[in-house]
Order: C-alpha cells, then structure tokens, then sequence
C-alpha cells in the first residue's frame, strides 16, 4: 500500500493530486505534502481524487483542517474525481456538505 501526492500551480489554483491509500500510516507525509496548500492566500485548492483508492478518518481530518485553514483566507477548497466509494465515505461522514465537488 502506498500514498503520493503531486503538487501544481495552475492558474490561479493549486492542485494537490493524490494517489493510493490516504490511510493512517501514509497520513504524516500526506500532511507535510500538503503544507504547501496552507499558504493559498485567495487562491482555490483542488484536491484531486482521481486516482485515490481510499481515505481513513486520518485522511479526512487532514482535508477538514485545509478548508478550515483556506475559508478565512478567501480560498475555496475543491473536490474533483471522487469514484463512488469515496463519495460514500464523504456523504456516511457529511464531509459532502463542507466541500465543493466538481
């Protein structure tokens, strides 16, 4: 099981792609990959899932603690490629109502 994450700016937005399993053991690096999108600064952040098998509950504190960093900055926090077991988890947990999903 592994975790990557991939980071860009494009346009105004920046993009952290993930890919494997967001679970506890992969969460402290996804976290320090993730740093980056802290200083958004009204610049929106696209999470994209497109190629995320799986997210624990470690894996949702760490998107919940984006937004929370991103909203009063002026940033909105986007979510895009969710497959169906993903959004599964994000609506049994009403993360679906906190996120914009593209």
């Amino acid at each position: 099981m592994y975790m990557k994450t991939t980071f860009k700016k494009e346009d105004q937005h920046l993009v952290m792609a993930f890919e494997g399993r967001l679970d506890t053991a992969a969460s402290s690096q996804a976290e320090e990959d993730m740093r980056v999108l802290y200083d958004c600064e009204g610049r929106d952040i696209i999470l994209d899932c497109t190629h995320l098998d799986y997210i624990s509950s470690s894996g949702l504190r760490l998107f919940l603690g984006l937004i929370k960093n991103a909203r009063p900055k002026g940033s909105h926090v986007y979510l895009t490629g969710m497959n169906d077991s993903l959004r599964q988890v994000f609506d049994e947990t009403g993360f679906t109502a906190l996120f914009e999903i593209l």
